[in-house]
């Protein structure tokens, strides 16, 4: 099944709110079982790039608890006690703070997972295309970056296979010489091939265009309003409300530049952008987890978010119609499914 790239960002943008949002172990948990869903179901088939999301929290839960429960030694359950002469660890290791750990461990987790499936399964080139005109060329040097990081990968693997038959063994730092050369040699092969195909093509032909100077102007202003708006809430609580308006204006004027600036870039597309039925479904699971996650709806008790062990542990509490709420992002595990059996 293929969403369209603007579905599956959508997506990726509410998993990083949920995430940020939620400091409850349960609520993690949940998430965490949602994204690895998503990968398995969504994702399959598709090569990749990045270690799966439960790998990853196997290996970051178990780091950030011992790091939490070393480091910040605050809670009433204490299970072991460290010598005192011991440096920057020498204190007690509390139950509460290893949990306070996992929960974080768990939310990096459900973050990192959620862009490891937008990275499976959205192209990189059509995301790339979302980017306002004004910044294509941008666009294309980042998508010729990513598009060869899989190429090094096989040509790293090529490599190390094709040596490992001659009785190459990798035993220290020398012997990856006779690999990084020939994957280096490789990858300016390749470079030099693409820009002579590109300039073959006539890429880079037409002549530079400057800036006008009131695009330029927008963006300078833009930039100040939303610097000015960033320090006047975060220093000057008495003008929180003035900095709110000068981080909205700001943004907006950058938003008219870029625009502005993008007017006379022609874009084609091969295929164009489709946005059918299944994608509106998955925007409304995520917009419908968003709601319940940002907005103050009288029937969610979204303070259960903000759930802290200290000073001792309590059960963490659960809110039934926030749990379903979640459920909005397991919309494109669903929807896979459902191609899955239909054969498309």
């Amino acid at each position: 099944m293929v969403l369209d790239a603007r579905a599956w960002l959508l997506w990726a943008g509410a998993v990083l709110v949920v995430a940020s949002s939620s400091r409850n172990p349960i609520y993690a948990l949940l998430a965490l079982a949602i994204v690895v869903a998503t990968d398995s179901l969504a994702g399959a088939g598709v090569r990749r790039g990045l270690p799966s999301p439960l790998r990853f929290a196997l290996v970051a839960v178990p780091l950030a608890a011992v790091f939490s429960g070393l480091m910040m030694p605050l809670g009433a359950t204490v299970l072991v006690r460290l010598p005192e002469g011991w440096p920057v660890v020498g204190s007690a290791v509390t139950l509460e703070s290893l949990l306070f750990g996992a929960t974080n461990g768990l939310v990096l987790a459900v973050i990192f997972g959620g862009f490891s499936v937008l990275n499976r399964v959205a192209p990189a080139h059509d995301l790339l295309r979302l980017a306002p005109r004004a910044l294509h060329e941008a666009g294309m040097v980042l998508t010729i970056a990513l598009t060869f990081v899989p190429q090094t990968q096989r040509s790293l693997t090529r490599i190390r296979e094709a040596q490992a038959l001659r009785g190459h063994r990798l035993r220290g730092l020398r012997d990856w010489l006779p690999i990084t050369a020939p994957l280096l040699v490789n990858g300016l092969e390749r470079s030099m091939g693409l820009a002579e195909a590109m300039v073959a093509r006539g890429y880079g032909a037409v002549g530079e265009r400057g800036r006008p100077v009131g695009v330029q102007a927008l963006w300078a202003v833009g930039l100040l309003g939303i610097l000015g708006g960033w320090l006047g809430r975060s220093f000057f609580p008495a003008a929180a409300t003035w900095g709110a308006v000068a981080l909205a204006a700001g943004a907006g004027l950058l938003a008219a530049g870029l625009w502005l600036a993008g007017r006379g870039v022609a874009r084609t597309r091969y295929r164009p952008a489709r946005w059918g039925v299944w994608e509106m479904q998955a925007a409304g699971g995520a917009a419908l987890t968003l709601v319940a996650v940002l907005a103050p709806l009288p029937f969610i008790a979204r303070g259960v978010l903000d759930y802290a062990p200290f000073p001792r542990l309590t059960p963490p509490p659960v809110d039934p119609f926030l749990a379903l709420a979640f459920l909005g992002l397991l919309v494109p595990a669903l929807l896979a499914v459902a191609a899955r059996r239909r054969g498309t």
